[in-house]
């Protein structure tokens, strides 16, 4: 689905990201790690469109030749129009995406209690979470693109929008990547990781395979890389 070969992104004379190069096989959820200016972001950003590599080369592929994949995508805080009602975003997905399922995200909307006639800005962090994974799934994407999408989430609300994601997995089964700094939620719901330190790949693979090369947990696992980033960077310097 995903693959990267020595993708680079600079910003003026900084790189936000470095020789990047991964593979992501179609219908796995990965897991994205790493301490904050890791290049994470960035990354997301790259594969959805919203940046263009400054260096290398990055492809996501469609599941089926000529047809560019359909991709969704939920970034920090959950971004919607908070001067729009719930019913109006979704009158608005359908104008913008072809392919939109309008009974599924009206049943999904109402599943979930959002009042059709309620502003976004007046909703809670959990419910505009709720309505902008509802957004990025009615168009029934071939990647799912998630930036970190439960960081200011209470627990409860985290939960919630965990099961609703493991449930649309179930029922459709597109690509997720998953940004977090939670690794409790990586442990539960991925399958690949990819770890990202000072802008540049760590490790990535089969979850299950990193897992049987490590003493401990993914926890452990992801702490480990990270420091070994760290202790190189200062022999370097």
């Amino acid at each position: 689905m995903i693959e990267a070969r020595g993708v680079g992104r600079r910003f003026r004379r900084h790189w936000a990201l470095r020789e990047c190069t991964l593979e992501v096989p179609t219908g796995r959820t990965v897991g994205l790690v790493g301490p904050n200016g890791a290049g994470k972001s960035t990354l997301l950003h790259l594969v959805v469109g919203l940046l263009r590599p400054s260096a290398g080369e990055l492809r996501v592929s469609g599941p089926e030749p000529g047809r560019p994949p359909r991709i969704g995508f939920v970034g920090q805080d959950a971004p919607v129009h908070r001067s729009l009602t719930v019913a109006e975003h979704l009158v608005l997905g359908a104008r913008l995406n072809t392919g939109w399922e309008a009974g599924w995200a009206r049943r999904r909307t109402d599943e979930l209690g959002l009042d059709p006639g309620r502003r976004a800005g007046r909703l809670s962090g959990g419910q505009r979470a709720q309505l902008a994974l509802t957004l990025a799934l009615a168009k029934r994407p071939d990647l799912l693109v998630l930036d970190e999408p439960v960081a200011a989430l209470d627990p409860l609300a985290r939960q919630e929008f965990l099961d609703r994601l493991a449930q649309a997995r179930a029922e459709f089964g597109p690509t997720v990547l998953l940004s977090s700094h939670l690794i409790s939620d990586l442990a539960r719901d991925c399958d690949h990781l990819v770890v990202l330190g000072r802008g540049r790949v760590r490790v990535a693979g089969p979850l299950e395979e990193l897992l049987r090369g490590s003493s401990g947990g993914l926890e452990e696992l992801v702490l480990a890389h990270l420091a070994q980033d760290r202790d190189d960077t200062e022999e370097r310097s």
